[in-house]
């Protein structure tokens, strides 16, 4: 028996089984597509080779992977403790890159920081807005027992959600209205009386409006990018309001990227025209990574497409599963939040390459080539499986259903 435990103790793939396995194949499944469209980067982009793109991709890949399993030997519970400091951390982070932030790969945008004495640059947005949705989880669950003043919400809910957008919105317009679809969603999981999250939404819409106001409108915010935004929306409803107007050439200029996803999808067909064989990944912006899933659907064909679909959907349900079946407040709404993280961000990439939704720039969940996002991703797996490793030692230890929240608030 003891020596049972202890194989139990030290297997590797500890947690959920199942969301291992889909991770695994989505994450060896990933070095195909962009091993393919990596050579947009080198014959057009002229920035390195396709061997050394595929080097680093399988780098972030096994090292995200070994990140995943570092993380599942930590309780989840300190992660929740240090997630206000961290917070803090990266906001300190994302003001600096607010003066210092650099592009890369002809990004528009100057959201990356370098760190000093290396060529390793980073996206501060991307790690600030897992650490706030794990600060939001851990205080609606300590504060879950009785009725928070309004103050309270203000300076410890509402305050850290809109100093996060405020910075990250100047340079990443998606990312922050992400950052409070998903605080709403949180906010909502987490029990917070519907009055201030109602007041909330109110607030933040016309905090929006009146900053998209002075951005057109003045120079008071610098180096916004408000009119790409603004361009963009006005790009995507002119190409649906002008769908068979085929001689508008100011319209296929800006629309170029969305048609070339639109061409690629269509290429491929049903069956795909094989790894490594799509004949518009030179011509596809950020093929790959914003605009992967196209690639994939060219090379692959919808069946390809399918198969990925699947693997995601598995995904979000073996989440839930987790969810539902863990007892303690905080590690169940926790793992739905990060859950929905992975889902919007899902959703976003696939919606903008079927040009469901304006352009963005968010990248497909395990796939995309870029480290920071993918090692975000990695992250978020590992914190949610290992919450589902604990849902066995939590019913050894008797605390089941019977139990008050009080008592199975592993974190008050």
């Amino acid at each position: 028996m003891d020596e049972q435990n202890t194989d139990s103790r030290f297997e590797f793939l500890k947690g959920d089984k199942v969301l291992w396995m889909v991770i695994l194949v989505i994450s060896i499944f990933s070095i195909f597509p962009v091993y393919s469209a990596s050579s947009n980067l080198e014959y057009i982009v002229n920035n390195g080779t396709t061997t050394g793109h595929i080097m680093k991709h399988m780098f972030f890949v096994l090292l995200g992977l070994a990140i995943m399993r570092v993380v599942g030997t930590i309780k989840y519970e300190y992660i929740g403790k240090l997630s206000s400091i961290l917070l803090g951390l990266m906001i300190v982070l994302l003001i600096i890159t607010m003066f210092t932030g650099q592009t890369i790969d002809g990004a528009s945008a100057s959201r990356w920081l370098k760190i000093p004495g290396t060529p390793i640059s980073f996206q501060p947005s991307s790690f600030a807005f897992l650490m706030l949705i794990i600060y939001l989880c851990r205080y609606l669950t300590k504060k879950i027992t009785r009725e928070r003043l309004p103050i309270e919400n203000i300076m410890y809910i509402f305050g850290p959600i809109l100093l996060v957008f405020v910075l990250v919105a100047k340079d990443n317009g998606s990312t922050a209205l992400m950052i409070l679809m998903v605080s709403v969603v949180v906010l909502v999981i987490g029990q917070l009386h519907w009055k201030y999250i109602a007041g909330f939404i109110s607030s933040s819409f016309i905090a929006i409006i009146f900053f998209l106001i002075v951005a057109l409108n003045t120079n008071m915010i610098g180096g916004n990018r408000v009119h790409t935004w603004m361009s963009r929306i006005e790009t995507f409803t002119s190409s649906k309001a002008k769908a068979a107007d085929v001689d508008d050439e100011s319209l296929k200029a800006k629309n170029y990227q969305v048609m070339q996803a639109k061409a690629a999808i269509v290429n491929g067909g049903i069956t795909g025209m094989g790894p490594g064989k799509s004949a518009l990944k030179q011509m596809l912006p950020q093929s790959a990574s914003d605009f992967i899933f196209a690639v994939i659907v060219e090379e692959y064909g919808v069946i390809g497409a399918a198969f990925l679909i699947c693997m995601y959907l598995i995904m979000m349900i073996r989440i839930v599963m987790i969810a539902s079946k863990m007892p303690a407040f905080f590690g169940s709404l926790l793992v739905l939040s990060l859950g929905v993280m992975i889902f919007i961000q899902l959703s976003v990439n696939i919606a903008v390459a079927i040009n469901l939704i304006p352009v963005t720039g968010q990248p497909l969940p395990l796939i995309s080539y870029g480290g920071t996002s993918m090692l975000v991703t990695y992250l978020q797996l590992g914190i949610i499986l290992n919450i589902s490793s604990r849902i066995q030692i939590y019913d050894e230890e008797g605390m089941g259903k019977k139990q008050s929240i009080a008592e199975i608030n592993d974190i008050a």
